[in-house]
């Protein structure tokens, strides 16, 4: 629950719990709508608590084989804009939509002048989307189709001159194709906004990661909540820098075995946003790298 900011959590499941992949862990205390699911289908062991009681973790043992919580199969394009938004929460999706400003999980009220999607990731060894979403152009458009429901205006898909190759973001549809170019901070979407329309006062903007578009449009087409994902794992400790395919929320030494060295700060995240965790931490939610670099 602390990977969401300005998000009190209140807990769904008690430990000793069965649940499946997709199924409720917790929702928002000031949005109950607003819930995010079990990346995995398995037993609740424990519920981590810091100071004050303060819900820190959900620890879940995983199936060998993974139980969905199914939906039926769904057309974004044949859906009203609340059928959309009701189909995104019952199915724990909405958690993956950040409204600016500040960043934080979109509130269900929210009328978003504009969605933004960064096609790329410009930040130090991030790993490259085109390479991440080969052969996954359907569930990105059926992702990108549910994001037009969302707002009377523009999707805008934000790529790089040279780091976007792949036909597999260029080939979208019904989106504003917009071309960036320059260094590490034009990938973060923030920046991007600042460019194309800033926001004004007392509008709000949605934006989502290219990764997730993908995991929302997946979930629409087949019904299951699907968190498996590509992730990088970089940094000047690591040996053979390279990609796994892993479930969000995986533990952080499952994807190590490669750092080498004794004094080494592992990196949740990038070098520059990131946050530090232990080799028994976790692969915070919205994270698709891992660094390893000397203390």
């Amino acid at each position: 629950p602390t990977d969401f900011k300005n998000f009190t959590p209140k807990l769904i499941v008690k430990e000793g719990a069965e649940v499946l992949a997709g199924s409720p862990l917790f929702f928002n205390k000031e949005y109950p709508d607003v819930k995010v699911g079990s990346p995995v289908s398995g037993e609740v062991v424990e519920v981590v608590r810091g100071a004050k009681r303060k819900i820190v973790g959900i620890k879940l043992l995983g199936d060998k084989e993974t139980r969905y919580a199914d939906f039926p199969a769904a057309d974004a394009n044949a859906m009203s804009k609340e059928d959309v938004k009701k189909r995104l929460m019952d199915q724990c999706l909405w958690a993956y939509i950040k409204r600016r400003p500040f960043g934080t999980v979109a509130r269900p009220e929210d009328n978003p002048t504009a969605i933004y999607v960064s096609g790329f990731d410009s930040a130090p060894l991030a790993a490259d989307n085109d390479f991440i979403l080969h052969g996954m152009e359907k569930e990105f458009q059926a992702g990108l189709d549910v994001l037009k429901q969302l707002t009377d205006g523009a999707v805008h898909l934000n790529l790089h001159r040279t780091l976007n190759t792949s036909d597999v973001l260029k080939s979208a549809k019904g989106v504003q194709v917009n071309w960036v170019s320059g260094p590490h901070p034009s990938g973060n979407v923030g920046v991007q906004i600042h460019h194309i329309s800033p926001v004004n006062k007392g509008e709000v903007v949605f934006a989502v990661a290219a990764q997730d578009v993908a995991l929302i449009g997946k979930a629409f087409l087949t019904g299951k909540y699907d968190a498996s994902r590509i992730v990088a794992v970089v940094g000047s400790s690591v040996t053979t820098p390279k990609y796994f395919r892993t479930i969000q929320g995986s533990l952080i030494k499952t994807l190590t075995a490669d750092v080498t060295g004794d004094n080494n700060r592992l990196i949740s995240g990038n070098i520059l946003t990131g946050e530090k965790v232990e080799a028994d931490g976790y692969l915070g939610f919205f994270h698709k790298e891992i660094t390893a670099i000397e203390e």
